[in-house]
């Protein structure tokens, strides 16, 4: 009798699996599909204004691969690039002005705000003081992107184009992340898959939906409405400052569009699994508000979708249940084939997909010590610079 209750548990377990990936597959914005690129544009008449805002921190190992670029950049109309030196110890600010004598191209400016007051938090108050002097030469667009994002050379007159052939007030690509060391081909493709889960592209663009978010190395951003949104003050306590960007800006009545990138791409490496960990968990619980039971929920619901495939096709098997293996692998397939096209994108192998369940483990965990370093008072971090607990949550509330 207790055997036939476990096996019985086990069946229902993998086929409340099985509908999740169902309705993941064909309910959730068909997330996993990876053409949403740059939509159909077409050149203006008159190119607009547009000042480049680069907030910068410590950034000299990736600045002379990523800055250039920007300079660089083949724009019809008048442009100019303010990289904002956020306290780098590092010599980032001379070393940008250095790149800008030897390459020359757009007009770069290299500032330094000082120290940010109470209350903002991550690289917003280098973005803050970057826009307040990027809107005395009045642009029409702001293009708001890392220090760490290289740019091809049509980067921003596409960018430009795109939100003026669609009347979008936000335009931003999501950097194609660099996949060389080992874990990076294992987690990097994973993250963006996973952002994709939570935010459906093809939601964000379309009109009448409540879904919003932005890529942070890449937002281009229509002026008056940073204004309308009060962008950067009305998010200076986000730890996801590009996401509370979009929904602010979606919010005051603008339209966003976000896709995946062509030829952006970050140059910042993340050769160990610590760096790649960091990167998750200093934002991971911030993601789920700092709230106890949406962290519950989240594991709950990472172990039914992703643990629970193989665990059940492998428990089936073992008891002999048919229905157990099939649900369980079943909804295994899915996940892989789901899991495919990210894979091609980055340019990795197709059979690293059945290893997804492994990298959602490690994502499940990072989301816990997220948690965990919230609650021993560690607060968010972004570039050295830590952030109490209260600051961090206001935005989130």
């Amino acid at each position: 009798m207790g055997e036939t209750a476990r096996v019985s548990a086990v069946v229902w377990t993998a086929a409340g699996s099985l509908l999740a990936w169902l309705w993941l597959l064909l309910g959730q914005g068909f997330f996993w599909r990876t053409d949403v690129r740059l939509p159909r544009r077409r050149e203006p008449d008159v190119w607009p204004p547009v000042c480049v805002v680069v907030p910068a921190r410590d950034e000299a190992a990736v600045l002379p691969e990523a800055l250039p670029s920007l300079l660089g950049q083949d724009y019809p109309g008048r442009a100019e690039v303010f990289l904002v030196d956020d306290g780098s110890t590092d010599g980032t600010g001379g070393l940008a002005r250095e790149l800008a004598r030897r390459h020359g191209g757009l007009p770069l400016t290299v500032v330094s705000p000082g120290e940010p007051p109470a209350g903002w938090t991550g690289k917003l108050w280098a973005v803050r003081h970057g826009i307040a002097l990027a809107r005395a030469r009045g642009p029409e667009y702001l293009l708001l992107t890392d220090a760490d994002i290289a740019h091809g050379p049509d980067s921003l007159r596409e960018l430009v184009a795109a939100a003026g052939s669609g009347g979008f007030d936000v335009v931003s690509q999501m950097a194609r992340l660099r996949v060389e060391s080992l874990w990076e081909r294992f987690v990097v493709p994973a993250f963006v898959y996973f952002f994709a889960q939570l935010y459906p592209f093809r939601r964000i663009g379309r009109r009448g939906t409540r879904t919003a978010a932005a890529a942070g190395g890449c937002v281009l951003l229509r002026a008056d409405a940073a204004v309308r949104a009060r962008i950067p003050d009305a998010i200076r306590h986000a730890v996801i400052d590009d996401v509370a960007l979009a929904r602010a800006v979606k919010s005051a009545g603008g339209r966003v569009w976000l896709g995946l990138a062509d030829r952006v791409d970050s140059v910042r490496p993340y050769p160990r699994l610590h760096d790649l960990w960091r990167m998750v968990s200093r934002s991971a619980y911030a993601q789920l508000r700092h709230n106890p039971l949406l962290l519950a929920g989240t594991v709950a619901g990472l172990a039914l979708v992703y643990l629970v495939p193989p665990a059940a096709l492998a428990a089936g098997v073992a008891a002999g249940s048919t229905a157990a293996a099939v649900a369980g692998g079943l909804a295994w397939l899915i996940m892989a084939g789901t899991y495919v096209p990210m894979l091609r994108y980055y340019r990795q192998p197709w059979w690293q997909a059945p290893l997804l369940p492994f990298t959602a483990f490690l994502y499940l965990l990072m989301t816990v010590d997220s948690a965990m370093q919230h609650y021993r008072g560690r607060g968010a971090a972004w570039k050295g610079r830590t952030y109490a607990r209260p600051e961090a949550v206001a935005d989130e509330g």
